[in-house]
């Protein structure tokens, strides 16, 4: 706070009154002037009026430093803005980098330990012995089936518990984050433990049925791998997803998801790669166009 004195001199009117003693007997060149006359005085009373004026002192602009994506690499550009926002984008920065590394240690570790998994799998069992071709085909065809039917399971799920009597968790997903994890994140890690137990048992045993197993564990995780790098990354922007946001049908799915959270539709879509079928079949394909551009764009400005 800052504080101010200014001061002002007033002055009263002119004031004419009539004062015939003060009058002289006129001589010489006076003698034309009338015997009385009105005399012009002015009286001048000084006041003096202190006034205080107070300003509050403004806080300085922080120059923030934001990265621009452009054509010839990054670049930086200096922005003014409050503190307060410059400590918002920083806290969300941090926050972004934080589940960026979360993301891409469970991602190499996870991708790793299925590649291994599956090598050391079909070469112990082809050691020795006939190649098992019933039960690889076996293994391979349930992972796709696995991945593609995880995609209806989280839709059910969505609609019948997330949003239902689980709600008091999911609806975490459905506010402002503060930090890096929320408690909708429990869900991928209840959807891994069955993924394990399946890896777990083909890859220890022989035999057409735990290579059925090993197929499905395998395909929830590809799964699971997938709606993270979508979802999280594309979709909410958790973390930077690169080339991904540039895949037309993945835009479609992520505004479509979109659409999801602002509840235009009762909430459809629930699930999340087959999203922009089910706002088709309710009516929503000019919303989700007008959705689609406004994400491009805003991308495109980031």
């Amino acid at each position: 706070m800052a504080a101010g004195l200014s001061f002002a001199i007033t002055t009263k009117p002119i004031r004419w009154f009539h004062a015939p003693h003060l009058i002289t007997k006129p001589v010489g060149l006076l003698s034309s002037l009338p015997h009385h006359r009105n005399v012009l005085r002015t009286q001048k009373n000084s006041r003096f009026a202190v006034c205080f004026v107070v300003e509050e002192k403004k806080q300085n602009p922080q120059i923030e430093t934001i990265p621009e994506e452009g054509s010839d690499g990054v670049k930086d550009a200096q922005i003014l803005m409050p503190p307060h926002v410059a400590e918002k984008l920083a806290r969300r920065r941090s926050e972004r980098f934080t589940y960026l590394v979360a993301a891409v240690m469970s991602s190499f570790g996870i991708t790793s330990m299925a590649i291994m998994a599956v090598y050391y799998r079909f070469y112990w069992q082809m050691e020795g012995e006939e190649v098992p071709l019933s039960e690889m085909f076996g293994t391979f065809s349930l992972s796709v089936g696995a991945a593609v039917g995880m995609e209806f399971w989280a839709r059910w799920a969505h609609k019948a518990l997330w949003h239902a009597s689980l709600w008091h968790m999911h609806e975490s997903h459905h506010r402002p984050r503060e930090g890096p994890f929320e408690l909708n994140d429990v869900f991928a890690i209840i959807n891994a433990v069955p993924a394990i137990a399946l890896l777990s048992y083909g890859f220890f045993n022989k035999g057409l049925f735990p290579g059925l197993c090993f197929g499905a564990g395998l395909g929830i995780t590809v799964f699971g791998m997938a709606y993270m790098f979508v979802h999280d990354g594309l979709v909410h922007r958790r973390f930077p997803v690169g080339p991904i946001a540039n895949v037309p049908y993945f835009r479609r799915v992520a505004a479509a998801h979109q659409l999801h959270h602002s509840d235009k539709f009762n909430g459809v879509p629930y699930g999340l790669f087959l999203g922009p079928k089910e706002v088709e079949e309710v009516g929503g394909m000019e919303e989700l166009e007008k959705e689609i551009k406004r994400r491009t764009k805003t991308y495109k400005g980031s």
